[in-house]
């Protein structure tokens, strides 16, 4: 594991550990085993399947097939995005699936998965029954959905999509819904605030993101204002669904570069590659395209594999970016996109495997033997996260950080 020495060494760190006995002597010249147990890195995926297989929404074939997949699905990641889109968790007027996306999330995070929600406020999917109210019941309705869910999840879930696809909000013109009248007559930053400031109510403690998939300079702006006037804004979310093509190394720096400036976290929130027909480039909005069949094809295959790897190697270079979450795991989901790491069947694509053999693999310290000196101590370089150290049968836990005193363990 060569992180500290390398591109990611913002990534990494040397840890020294003083191992002492039961009985407090030091532990010299004894043979200890080492292993990794979690990145500090958010390695994400959205996880939608969840709520339906925990709640016995499933058929036994559809059952079967999601199980398979949460077993993959565990092994790469340790961050999970679950929906919270406010047209199917409250269809019905006060009747949230609060108890249906809770007893997911308890069984997700029972996991060792860390969760976000998705999202509080859109324009997109949201509750239908707005249209009936007037622009003051719609806003208060908006805030009343925030504070409800913010702090019915606190604890469980405390990292939220806030707000998403604001640049466009007050704009939006595919059909009429709630959220974009009252962004309309209150404006983007007003709405904003408002969002921001009510979930924070909720759960001071709680990571807010804005998100969205204008990565241009009209994104930047907007973020410029809302700085300005005082949003607490905790990570900026940055859509890259590349249906039409992998941005490529220039253009994501090139985004990065334009983000980094705010010095805020950065989340690179929905990560998509294609492995099949990529939509044609005169197509601008990815939701009008529409065919029957959308298959994976072995070329496709081969390069959304080399482009996740170039992507993934890109973005963590990147001190400023704090999470990855890829969309969706398995084919067919959004669009019917063949943008999954797995097929509609389960089989692994070659860009799951080559995820796995970055995170668990060059970015992983495995067991690794080390000998401890006369003063009990070993130094252990790794990515930043949590560590197990194992001595005479039994196993303890130490973090690896940037905090440079040593960590003293009795076993």
């Amino acid at each position: 594991m060569s992180a500290a020495n390398s591109k990611y060494s913002h990534r990494a760190a040397t840890k020294t550990i003083k191992l002492s006995g039961a009985d407090g002597n030091v532990l010299r010249d004894t043979e200890v085993i080492v292993e990794q147990t979690n990145h500090k890195f958010l390695f994400g995926c959205s996880q939608f399947d969840a709520i339906p297989y925990v709640n016995n929404m499933f058929k036994d074939a559809e059952k079967e097939r999601a199980e398979q997949r949460f077993e993959k699905f565990f092994d790469l990641f340790n961050f999970a995005t679950i929906p919270f889109y406010w047209g199917f968790y409250e269809q019905i007027k006060g009747q949230p699936m609060i108890n249906e996306t809770k007893k997911a999330a308890q069984w997700l995070a029972s996991h060792g998965l860390l969760l976000k929600g998705h999202p509080l406020c859109w324009h997109t999917i949201t509750a239908p029954w707005l249209l009936d109210m007037t622009n003051e019941e719609i806003l208060a309705a908006q805030m009343s959905r925030i504070n409800r869910d913010v702090s019915e999840f606190s604890g469980l879930i405390d990292i939220w999509d806030a707000i998403n696809e604001v640049v466009i909000m007050p704009v939006f013109d595919k059909y009429d819904n709630g959220i974009t009248r009252i962004c309309k007559e209150l404006g983007r930053i007003k709405l904003v605030r408002k969002v921001f400031e009510e979930a924070k109510k909720a759960n001071l403690g709680a990571i807010l993101l804005i998100n969205d998939f204008n990565t241009s300079e009209s994104y930047a702006i907007l973020l410029e204002g809302l700085i300005e006037a005082g949003v607490p804004i905790d990570a900026i979310g940055i859509q890259s669904h590349m249906h039409q093509g992998y941005w490529g190394v220039e253009k994501t720096l090139e985004v990065l570069e334009r983000f980094s400036r705010f010095g805020i976290p950065l989340h690179f929130t929905e990560n998509t590659l294609v492995s099949g027909n990529l939509i044609p480039p005169e197509i601008e909005d990815l939701n009008d395209y529409q065919v029957e069949e959308w298959p994976s094809t072995p070329e496709g295959e081969e390069r959304q594999a080399r482009e996740v790897v170039s992507h993934y190697k890109t973005l963590l270079e990147n001190p400023n970016v704090e999470s990855i979450t890829w969309w969706d795991f398995a084919d067919g989901a959004w669009l019917g996109a063949p943008s999954g790491l797995v097929t509609v069947d389960n089989r692994v694509k070659p860009a799951y495997n080559e995820l796995y053999n970055l995170v668990k693999g060059e970015w992983w310290l495995k067991p690794t033997k080390y000998i401890t000196d006369e003063n009990g101590e070993i130094k252990v370089s790794g990515f930043l996260g949590d560590y197990e150290v194992s001595c005479h049968g039994k196993k303890i836990g130490f973090t690896i950080d940037s905090a440079n005193e040593a960590v003293e363990l009795k076993i």
